[in-house]
């Protein structure tokens, strides 16, 4: 039955019942007066009725009264049974005109009283019928609802994946088992029973799995986690042993199961504990991936990107074997991501996608795809015909900190402030050793930012040094600092990046161990969130006394930070007055312009001991804005940006300011 047919039957039972309803409501109101069989002889003998009915089968007699119209109810008795012949007679003595009705009832009759229960019931089945999603599933809650791959529908192979080398490699392994077993089995090699893919949002974990569904000449179910939970308790269990009941039938087949934390959180969590209907759910998982037929033939593959809330029952060898890290892609990953991506779209000649990708330090493959499309929306607002450099750069800085505010007013003393805070951060980002690069300068709003600077590493990184970390808390208060030397007045516009820089300082101080005072001890207690998939419990794990000393700690990083900044912008106040001049004129300078306006700013080094800096007389070259930026910061690309900036897609942006 097709949606049209369904919803014009919907609708007729409604309409139907409507009328039944209305009817009964006015039947009610006309419905005759009710007289005992001791007044009704008495009306009869005293002559006041003048017409009369018996209904001989349901032992009822209905009249009129004398001088009563036709539009006022009339009476109604009920007499008992063998009171006919009585009545009979007294009606022959008094004259009164009246019949006598003695059919049966028939089947119409019966069926017409039960014709309400029948519409109010089928309306209820065809109700549940579409909450359950089709004519075919009625009542069916425990169904599973995963979605099977089919032939018809389009592929998406390998190929179509980049910046995820190794996960494919691991994967296709499972296709090649599922092509020729034989050549495992030969060595007493056994297929994985299950392979978890964890990672970042965005670095292509489902889209890995959809791939395998391409690659794979096998049928392939899909479920989302949530797909399982209901509110009955029971449902969740019962769809697990439906999903596997499908798979097993269809063997060797693929399950993949999308964010698979929703239902393998651990177990007992939250004050109340518990067995809800969630566990139900996980308890019936555990079983079906390693229970009593090792032969099923059934490879599930899950993907979530909270790794560390799952039951650890769920991780161990037997159930997900392999565990794949689907991490932000490299240098390489990014430029193969870009090349998948811009395939098909007008580019123009000057497009260089190793440069773009040097710019793009921290993107996941999801913020590639995304950099494309707006750069191709922002080709087509302009009406061009090929996608340009120009609209890449744009569109980039419309990722990490969001559209350009035209619109917006801005004071000349707003402006100013502004000018100086992202002065300040540029000036002392050029001027420390171990700052990453200042790429990109501006005072254009953008999303909630009054204005960013942006600073891109040279190389990939997977760890920082203590000294690139104090660099990064003094340039995270270089503007703040600059408004103190210009203003006598610091504005609220640092409030991110005070936030930011102090987290930064606690994190060496608790986590990292880079505190000569505290040693390399972990400060920090476990996250434990309740209603996460963690025990209550208090986070503290050191004395008052302890935390008196890192609160130190922590001050003094940010105070040497500030001290730090403070010295460098006074003695290079000429360049801060320059370069906000500039900002204020132009509004947004690349490397090669910050370059130009800094020519006179030495390096500054750092001596050992008292943590003081002294000049260094080389001043390094810093790469231009067409320049490759090599590298992928472990924090990915490093923003000081405006008043109440918007938190990008990436975990890159550390500082919003005025």
């Amino acid at each position: 039955m097709n949606r049209t047919v369904r919803t014009l039957f919907a609708y007729s039972l409604v309409a139907i019942l409507l009328l039944i309803v209305v009817s009964s409501l006015v039947g009610s109101a006309n419905a005759p007066d009710e007289l005992s069989l001791d007044a009704f002889e008495q009306a009869l003998d005293e002559g006041k009725i003048a017409e009369v009915r018996v209904l001989a089968r349901s032992n009822l007699i209905e009249g009129q009264f004398l001088g009563a119209a036709t539009t006022q109810n009339g009476f109604e008795v009920v007499y008992p049974d063998g009171y006919e012949e009585i009545i009979t007679a007294k009606l022959l003595d008094s004259g009164v005109k009246f019949d006598v009705d003695a059919e049966n009832p028939t089947f119409l009759d019966f069926l017409i009283g039960f014709l309400p229960y029948i519409l109010i019931f089928g309306l209820f089945i065809f109700l549940m019928t579409q909450m359950q999603g089709g004519g075919s599933r009625v009542m069916q809650f425990g169904k599973s609802r995963a979605k099977q791959v089919t032939k018809d529908q389009p592929k998406v192979s390998f190929k179509d994946v980049a910046g995820a080398d190794e996960a494919v490699e691991e994967l296709d392994e499972i296709r090649e088992f599922l092509a020729s077993p034989g050549k495992f089995r030969a060595l007493g090699a056994k297929i994985p029973r299950g392979i978890l893919l964890f990672g970042p949002p965005g670095t292509g974990k489902t889209l890995l799995a959809r791939a395998v569904a391409g690659e794979a000449n096998v049928p392939f179910f899909t479920i989302s986690g949530s797909d399982f939970v209901e509110m009955f308790v029971g449902v969740g269990a019962s769809r697990v042993r439906d999903l596997f009941v499908q798979a097993k039938e269809t063997a060797p087949a693929i399950v993949f199961i999308d964010e698979i934390d929703a239902v393998g959180r651990h177990r007992g969590a939250g004050l109340g504990g518990g067995h809800d209907e969630r566990e139900q759910t996980l308890n019936q998982l555990l079983v079906e991936l390693d229970g009593f037929d090792p032969q099923s033939g059934v490879i599930v593959i899950a993907a979530t990107n909270r790794p560390d809330i799952l039951d650890p029952a769920l991780l161990r060898p037997g159930r997900f074997d392999r565990q794949i890290v689907v991490d932000r892609p490299d240098i390489l990953g990014r430029e193969a991501i870009l090349r998948v991506h811009s395939k098909g779209k007008p580019l123009a000649e000057d497009m260089d996608l190793n440069a773009l990708a040097r710019q793009t330090p921290g993107f996941t493959g999801a913020d590639l795809a995304n950099l494309i499309n707006e750069a191709a929306l922002l080709a087509a607002r302009r009406d061009g015909d090929e996608i340009t450099m120009a609209d890449l750069d744009e569109s980039i800085d419309r990722v990490i900190a969001g559209p350009e505010r035209k619109s917006k007013v801005i004071s000349e003393k707003e402006r100013k402030i502004t000018a100086y805070h992202e002065a300040g951060h540029a000036l002392v980002g050029y001027a420390l050793p171990n700052s990453d690069p200042v790429h990109k300068i501006t005072i254009i709003p953008r999303g909630r930012s009054g204005g960013f600077t942006l600073s891109l590493p040279l190389e990939d990184k997977s760890y920082q040094l203590r000294a690139e970390l104090i660099d990064r808390l003094a340039m995270s208060l270089g503007g703040r600092t600059a408004e103190e030397v210009v203003f006598g007045d610091p504005s609220s516009g640092a409030t991110n990046d005070i936030e930011k820089a102090t987290t930064l300082a606690r994190q060496m101080i608790t986590e990292w161990g880079m505190s000569d005072k505290l040693g390399p001890i972990r400060y920090a207690g476990p996250e434990r969130q309740v209603f996460l998939g963690r025990d209550y419990g208090s986070d503290q794990t050191f004395s008052n006394h302890v935390a008196e000393a890192i609160d130190e700690e922590i001050r003094q990083l940010m105070t040497q930070a500030h001290d730090e900044a403070r010295a460098i912008i006074e003695r290079h106040r000429n360049a801060l007055d320059r370069m906000a001049e500039k900002l204020l004129d132009v509004e947004t300078l690349n490397a090669k312009g910050i370059r130009e306006v800094f020519h006179d700013v030495p390096k500054w080094e750092h001596v050992e001991g008292n943590g003081a800096r002294v000049q260094y007389p080389v001043n390094p070259t810093f790469p231009s804005a067409t320049e490759p930026t090599n590298g992928q910061d472990p924090q990915g690309v490093r923003a000081t940006e405006g008043v109440d900036a918007l938190p990008s897609s990436m975990d890159d942006v550390v500082g919003e300011d005025a």
